[in-house]
Order: C-alpha cells, then sequence, then structure tokens
C-alpha cells in the first residue's frame, strides 16, 4: 500500500485515525501553529489538558474552514485528575474548551494514580464514550502491566497505546504487547528532540537527500505487519507507528510532511532497528514502569 498524508489507519473502535499526527506540547503559539499545520495537510492534532492550550486547538480548527469531521482530534488527562468523577468532569471542561460536541480519541496521559484510580478513569471514559463524548479511549506510557489490568478487569481494550518510540527506544516487549491485541502505537518523541546526529541517521538523510527528522518520521511509518486473532479468526493488517511531530516553525512544520515520495530501503531499516538502546535510549519522562 503506498503511504500518503491521507493515509489512515483502523482502530478497533471502528473508526479511522491519520497515521501523521501533529503534536502541540509545549507550544506557545498553538493556534497558529495548529492552522499551519492544517494548510500543511496534516488532519490529526495531539493536545492534552496538561498542555492548556485545548482553547487553541479548537479555535484553530473553526478558523482553518475545514469540516470537524475530517479532522481527527485527541486530548488526554494526566494523574492527578484521574479518578471516575473527575474524569468525566474534566471531558466536559475539554468539551467546552475545544468548542466541540465530541472528542475523537481520549488518553490516559500516564498511569502514576496507581491501578484503582487507574481503572476508574478508564471506566468514565468507556461511560463518556457510551454517551456520544468520545469516539475511541486510549491510553498514554502504559506498560504491560497497566495494559493487562484493563484486560483482567474485562473492560475493553484501548484503541492506542501513545508511548515514546524512536530508534534509540523502540520499547519492543510493549509494541509486541500492543501488536497482539490490535492496540495501535503512537510514537511521541520520534525526532529524538532534535538529536539527530548519529551517523547511521545522517547517512541514511544523505542519502536520500533528506533531512533527519524526516529520515525518522518514515522509520515510524513503514515499521511492520502485524498478524491479529480478532474474534477467534485471523485477520492481516498493516500494522504502523503513528508518529506526532511537534514544532512551531512553520518550514519544520512544512518540511514533517514531506514524506511520500521516498521510501527506506530494508537495509536502512534494520541500520536504525539496531540502535535500539532500550529504556536507556528513552529522552522523556517515558513512565511505563509507574507502579
Amino acid at each position: 500500500m503506498m503511504l500518503t498524508i491521507q493515509s489512515k489507519i483502523q482502530l478497533v473502535s471502528g473508526y479511522t485515525m491519520p497515521l501523521l499526527g501533529f503534536g502541540v506540547y509545549q507550544n506557545y503559539t498553538t493556534r497558529t501553529s495548529v492552522l499551519e499545520a492544517l494548510q500543511a495537510g496534516y488532519r490529526h492534532v495531539d493536545s492534552a489538558q496538561a498542555y492548556r492550550n485545548e482553547t487553541a486547538v479548537g479555535e484553530a480548527v473553526r478558523d482553518s474552514g475545514i469540516d470537524r469531521g475530517e479532522l481527527f482530534i485527541t486530548t488526554k488527562c494526566v494523574s492527578k485528575n484521574h479518578g471516575y468523577e473527575s474524569t468525566l468532569k474534566g471531558i466536559d471542561e475539554s468539551l467546552a474548551k475545544f468548542g466541540f460536541e465530541y472528542i475523537d480519541l481520549f488518553l490516559i496521559h500516564d498511569p502514576f494514580s496507581g491501578t484503582q484510580r487507574r481503572l476508574a478513569t478508564y471506566r468514565a471514559l468507556q461511560d463518556a464514550r457510551n454517551a456520544g463524548k468520545i469516539r475511541s479511549i486510549g491510553v498514554s506510557n502504559y506498560g504491560i502491566k497497566h495494559l493487562e489490568e484493563i484486560a483482567d478487569a474485562k473492560y475493553d481494550m484501548p484503541a492506542v497505546n501513545q508511548i515514546e518510540l524512536h530508534p534509540f527506544c523502540q520499547q519492543r516487549p510493549i509494541v509486541e504487547y500492543c501488536r497482539e491485541h490490535s492496540i495501535v502505537v503512537q510514537a511521541y518523541c520520534p525526532i529524538i528532540r532534535g538529536k539527530m546526529d548519529h551517523p547511521i541517521i545522517q547517512t541514511i538523510a544523505q542519502n536520500h537527500n533528506r533531512d533527519a527528522a524526516q529520515v525518522l518520521l518514515r522509520w515510524s511509518l513503514q515499521k511492520g505487519f502485524g498478524a491479529v486473532i480478532l474474534s477467534f479468526k485471523l485477520n492481516l493488517h498493516r500494522f504502523r507507528f503513528v508518529p506526532l511531530p511537534k514544532s512551531a516553525t512553520p518550514e519544520r512544520i512544512k518540511s514533517n510532511t514531506q514524506l511520500y515520495d521516498f521510501e527506506l530501503g530494508p537495509e536502512e531499516m534494520e541500520q536504525l532497528d539496531g540502535l535500539d538502546r532500550g529504556k536507556d535510549g528513552s529522552i522523556s519522562w517515558n513512565p511505563v514502569d509507574a507502579p
């Protein structure tokens, strides 16, 4: 299948999600940046309650003139706000700030609140989904232990797990668990916060006459195939990471979408795969081992 900026992936919720997302963490010109991103072709924006920019994202969506149904908007609730009632209250607050009737994907931002509050939060997300306020439910920074507690509670498995993911930190056990359970993996820090000076990355970029960020994003988009058992039937589907690059620079916002007229070869993919340092390769908080 040829990838384009319009490419999407099917979620277990039945909805589709664009394969390339635009992150707005620590973006202090959010409305302007999101408008730039939408103009460049992004249709997927990743926000969070803790980023304090849901209002600006909503303004950009309305100012863009693009139909809301063509866009995929994500937000998240951080652990200090976890709990059943507080999560429901937070969902309504997010909807009001965005100015939306629904949120495409709502994630539990981190697993720090402990099993009881994590599960209460997840139950609230399910109830909000059933009420039509949320279309898909997911998690972020969840390790296998946190995902298994959802399964043990007999709740619906999340549609998405958003984790730190790049060649130096590939989180392979978590990725494999997600693949086996049809959980789409979103990749934050996909361009390693600009730390892209490794000779292998630079050589591949030079060979394609591309910048290093484009090589790293293309690596995410090309990752893997999966075979997942659903309802006792073997379903083959293409399993890809969904990178969420962020930038406030118009030129970089645009260049991060220029990923579809080149392809990394098998040897180049193997070279990038070989850079994995496990947990030592993390460059963010990466709280996947939280108790």
